[in-house]
């Protein structure tokens, strides 16, 4: 099977839609697309794309899918997460679980990372602020990405990642693997549900420890969600420097308050997570969505202060992309190294 054979047409013509990056299947009648402009009903940018089809029709397309990723979906197991083919995100839920009608969301995965310039020409990123990003990444500082959902996380992680020197050498640890970014030495590890009997789960946290024993340049986790945070914490904290993950959080200062909530899910303290994630992470990058546009909304750096991990306003990029230095600027300036200032200097 070639990796466009599983797709309808009608899907297929929504997956051609420039800037796709979800279809949401809510009922027969009900189609949503993301392309980057906020939540739309599929006919309203594909006239005519809804197909001729009944609730037990949309059932039958989720089952068929969740085979097609080597997962089962049925009464007895009425949810599923899983990743089609061409890569694309499957999320899955039948009835009585979804009310009336079975829901499916679908979830499109880049091909590769995006260009560093477009970040910049599509306003994700603020100008002043690439060459700083670039610098931190490239001087091996390790850095979290938070945002909500939907807000390119994982876009940026890529593009990030992808600033990497070739050299070295990225182990990536994911659920669903979802981000592909442009660099020639990527080893990807990803975890594994358990099987109808309940046995056979491989998880994140399994996962960082065999990353440690892989000879990795940078490990870096897709998302940190867990308990997991336990061994990331003490992976970055035995020398390797420039990793990376993501982290769900509503504002920068939010993201000590998230760390230490995860931490709790590992049993360490409030005082272990503050001194381990501060002394593992340098800094918080933080991503907005407002009115379907994604962007760096804030730039922090994260330090221990008396026990208590908290954030350090570096950065802040407003609506109408107006860029303010917060009181760690020089500091992240400094961090971020000769890179980032001698382009800062030409800009100028």
């Amino acid at each position: 099977m070639t990796t466009l054979e599983w797709i309808p047409d009608w899907l297929r013509q929504l997956f051609e839609v420039p800037g796709i990056t979800d279809v949401l299947i809510n009922s027969p009648r009900e189609l949503w697309i993301d392309r980057g402009l906020g939540l739309e009903r599929a006919s309203d940018v594909v006239p005519g794309v809804l197909p001729d089809w009944e609730a037990a029709d949309v059932r039958s397309l989720a089952v068929r899918f969740a085979s097609l990723g080597g997962r089962r979906l049925d009464d007895a197991a009425p949810a599923v997460d899983a990743r089609l083919p061409d890569g694309t995100r499957l999320h899955a839920v039948l009835p009585p679980i979804a009310d009336g009608c079975a829901v499916v969301s679908l979830r499109r995965v880049r091909a590769s990372s995006l260009q560093w310039e477009d970040l910049v020409v599509s306003g994700m990123l603020h100008r002043d602020l690439a060459p700083v990003v670039r610098g931190l990444v490239r001087s091996r500082h390790s850095l979290i990405v938070s945002g909500a959902t939907g807000s390119g996380k994982t876009t940026l992680l890529a593009s990030c990642l992808a600033q990497a020197e070739p050299a070295e050498r990225i182990v990536l640890i994911e659920e669903a693997g979802e981000i592909r970014p442009d660099h020639p030495h990527v080893v990807r590890l990803v975890e594994r549900a358990p099987n109808v009997d309940g046995a056979g789960a491989v998880g994140l946290a399994r996962l960082v420890r065999e990353a440690l024993r892989m000879r990795p340049d940078r490990i870096v986790l897709g998302e940190c969600r867990g308990a997991e945070i336990r061994d990331v914490l003490l992976a970055l904290n035995t020398g390797h420097r420039g990793s990376l993950t993501t982290l769900h959080a509503n504002a920068a200062q939010d993201v000590p308050a998230r760390l230490i909530g995860l931490g709790a899910l590992a049993d360490l303290s409030e005082r272990a997570v503050a001194l381990h994630a501060a002394a593992a992470f340098a800094g918080v990058i933080h991503l907005v969505q407002e009115d379907g546009r994604r962007r760096v909304g804030q730039v922090a750096l994260l330090e221990s202060c008396e026990g208590q991990l908290r954030t350090v306003p570096a950065a802040e990029v407003d609506a109408d992309g107006l860029l303010a230095h917060g009181v760690a600027w020089p500091r992240l300036m400094e961090a971020a190294g000769q890179l980032a200032a001698a382009a800062l200097t030409r800009a100028v």
